[in-house]
Formats: structure tokens, C-alpha cells, sequence
């Protein structure tokens, strides 16, 4: 008889492999993962038929909440630009808060036993973020762009910045701001607006 599988454990083992992945990479046992989660290796398996299901699973899950985290509380009837820079904020408040789950989703992103359906259902679960920026570019210079690349493009730019603000964190405001401008540049063609300086001397005039 199967024992009976808990939803907490399943999370504590969840949250045990972000852990890992993000501190070892890839190669993480499972053995070091149950280790992290205190259970059984046995146990692990229970919820997780292989470590390849663990990691599939694990994928979606980290895209799912990042995606939620980014469209929570978008602002209805705003301007796309105001939408975007909620969905920028969003984003980068995770990323900045969660460095362990973003290290694990950056190495997952590429693993080669992330299978294509886990990466459609990653897709979906970001619908929201590419659904805002689709409708952001309209009429803008990456309109007739495939969204796909669209995407790609806002998200490296995305990682770039928050690379910058976690490694320079007295200037991770400043940082922001000058990324989404840029970001909203690229998805409109509309100049960039100008942004004090967060400290330092007062340009000459």
C-alpha cells in the first residue's frame, strides 16, 4: 500500500532543492537534496519518481511564482507604460528578494532534462508578462519583431539590471530606473526620460 503523500513535504523538498541547486548546480544528489529537506532518499522518491521529475517540477513551479509575482496587483486602465513599470518593479522586488530561487531557475533554464513540455507549461504560466508586452510594443520599433525574441530581449536586460542591483545595492533604485527606461525605449521608441542622479555631484550647468 502507497504511503500517503503530504503537500508540505512536498514543498519542504521543493524548497530543499532551490537550496541545493542554487549552492551546487546540477550535478546535487538527491541524496543532498533529502538530506536539506530531512527526509529519506526512500522518501524523496515517493513525491518525485526521478530526479529528472524532481527538477521538471521544481521548473515550472519557480517560472509559475516568479510570473504571479510579476503581474500581481498590475494596475488596470493604466497605460502600458505604467503597467510595464509595475510589472518592472514586480519583477525585479522578487528576483532581488529571492537570489536562491533565481540562481536555481537560471540553471534550470538551460538543463537538458528540462523537457519541452515543462518549458510550454513555463510559458504559460508567464501568459500575463507576454500578453503586457506584446500590447507595450504596438506601434512601436519591435512590433513586427517575433515576441518570442521581444521576450528574450526584455529578459536579459531584466537580468542585467538585477545583477547590478544586487551587486551595488546603494544604487539598486537608480539602477531600476535607468533600466526601465531603457526597457520601455526599446518597446516603444519613445525617448528616454531623464533621471536624477542618486547621489554625487551636481552636473555643471
Amino acid at each position: 500500500m502507497p504511503r500517503p503523500r503530504s503537500e508540505d513535504r512536498r514543498g519542504a523538498i521543493l524548497s530543499a532543492a532551490t537550496r541545493v541547486i542554487a549552492a551546487q548546480g546540477l550535478g546535487a544528489t538527491t541524496a543532498a537534496i533529502a538530506k536539506e529537506a530531512g527526509v529519506s532518499n526512500g522518501s524523496l522518491f515517493v513525491y518525485f519518481d526521478t530526479k529528472t521529475t524532481l527538477f521538471n517540477e521544481l521548473y515550472v513551479a519557480l517560472k509559475t511564482e516568479m510570473g504571479a509575482a510579476a503581474i500581481a496587483g498590475l494596475p488596470a486602465g493604466k497605460e502600458p507604460r505604467e503597467q510595464v513599470r509595475h510589472l518592472w518593479a514586480q519583477w525585479s522586488h522578487w528576483a532581488t528578494a529571492n537570489p536562491r530561487k533565481r540562481r536555481a531557475l537560471a540553471q534550470l533554464d538551460v538543463a537538458d532534462g528540462v523537457t519541452a513540455q515543462s518549458h510550454r507549461q513555463a510559458s504559460a504560466a508567464l501568459g500575463g508578462i507576454a500578453e503586457l508586452i506584446d500590447r507595450s510594443r504596438a506601434g512601436g520599433p519591435m512590433e513586427a519583431v517575433p515576441l518570442g525574441f521581444v521576450l528574450a530581449l526584455i529578459s536579459a536586460m531584466a537580468e542585467a539590471a538585477i545583477d547590478a542591483m544586487i551587486r551595488e545595492p546603494g544604487e539598486a533604485e537608480a539602477r531600476s530606473r535607468v533600466a526601465f527606461e531603457a526597457v520601455w525605449q526599446v518597446l516603444s521608441g519613445e525617448p528616454t526620460r531623464a533621471t536624477p542622479p542618486s547621489n554625487g555631484p551636481t552636473p555643471p550647468r
